[in-house]
């Protein structure tokens, strides 16, 4: 059994994640979606909030899971026999920033390998700052995000306008 992990901040959860993690369940006969906190960055949502909205999200994938994780990703991994590290690319720069991921992971742990999906071409642009500077405006992410990530962005960030 093949066992893989996305892992992510997740802040915010959006349709371009969705995409994603709905690929690579078709992939694996275990996907772990590992909610982390992006150290260099300030959350709008806890992880508890985050882990709900995924949760929320693909409860019609069986075989996926959602748990919060700290630490080094691979030592996660290694914890629960996961295998394979599951990472997606919007762009060139992605592509850039990961490689130098992977391979600090392949150094720390050589039996997991890296796979990299290519984002769905229709959310290649989203990013969690353009999204918050968005919400900030009184824009709407509707077609970007999962209805409940949009109302509590707006409750978090939107306009007082």
């Amino acid at each position: 059994m093949t066992i893989a992990v996305f892992p992510g901040s997740f802040d915010p959860l959006t349709n371009g994640h969705l995409d994603l993690i709905t690929r690579a369940s078709r992939m694996f006969d275990q996907l772990v979606v590992a909610v982390g906190q992006n150290t260099s960055k300030r959350g709008v949502f806890t992880a508890e909030e985050r882990v709900a909205f995924i949760r929320q999200s693909v409860g019609d994938l069986p075989n996926v899971d959602v748990r919060i994780e700290t630490g080094l990703t691979v030592a996660f991994m290694q914890s629960i026999h996961a295998t394979v590290l599951v990472r997606g690319l919007r762009n060139s720069a992605d592509f850039e920033y990961e490689q130098g991921i992977a391979g600090m992971n392949r150094h720390l742990a050589p039996e997991i390998d890296t796979v990299c999906l290519m984002a769905d071409a229709q959310y290649q642009f989203v990013s969690s700052s353009l999204l918050k500077e968005v919400t900030k405006f009184g824009g709407d992410l509707t077609a970007l995000v999962p209805v409940p990530v949009a109302e509590a962005l707006q409750q978090r960030l939107g306009s007082d306008d």
